[in-house]
């Protein structure tokens, strides 16, 4: 006999995903073993006779499922998220970071390094010698915009020199 027209086979595949729902979790996976049991009971039924109309039914009934009840069960069931700075170059503007090659003299780019990596660096045309400290004042793509650090600046970082 075809598997697919084994109502027990599909009761079990819903048990199976349904406990998988545990495991891996989102809300899909839940629907996918409702589907089965939907299957599982139109054959045991005699409303489908056909391997066809089987995961006809399957098919359907997931994509009704998911598109309509995850909405509906979202409201009372949250997942875990959180708020992030999605806007990276805020957290390294007014950062110190340290030459590594040569900045300057004009727009000659040279490389810092900044939180354990090195970064294309240009500077306001001034040379910045390698070894000096730097403060970031923008990002531009892969590029760090940075000036000569003050004392000031070096101190709110806490770098004494």
């Amino acid at each position: 006999m075809n598997p697919l027209l084994e109502p027990s086979y599909w009761a079990v595949a819903a048990g199976v995903l349904m406990v998988a729902e545990l495991i891996v979790p989102g809300g899909m996976v839940f629907f996918l073993g409702a589907s089965c049991l939907l299957v599982a009971g139109a054959l045991w039924s005699g409303l489908i006779v056909t391997w066809v109309g089987a995961l006809t039914l399957f098919f359907i009934s997931s994509l009704l499922l998911i598109l309509c009840l995850r909405a509906f069960f979202s409201r009372w069931v949250e997942g875990d998220f959180s708020v992030a700075n999605t806007d990276e170059i805020l957290d390294e503007v007014d950062q110190i970071a340290v030459v590594a090659a040569q900045i300057g003299p004009a727009e000659a780019a040279g490389l810092v390094d900044f939180r354990g990596t090195r970064w294309r660096a240009l500077g306001d045309g001034a040379v910045l010698p390698v070894g000096s400290q730097v403060k970031i004042v923008a990002r531009e793509n892969t590029t760090m915009i940075v000036v000569a650090s003050t004392m000031a600046d070096e101190q709110s970082q806490g770098f004494n020199s």
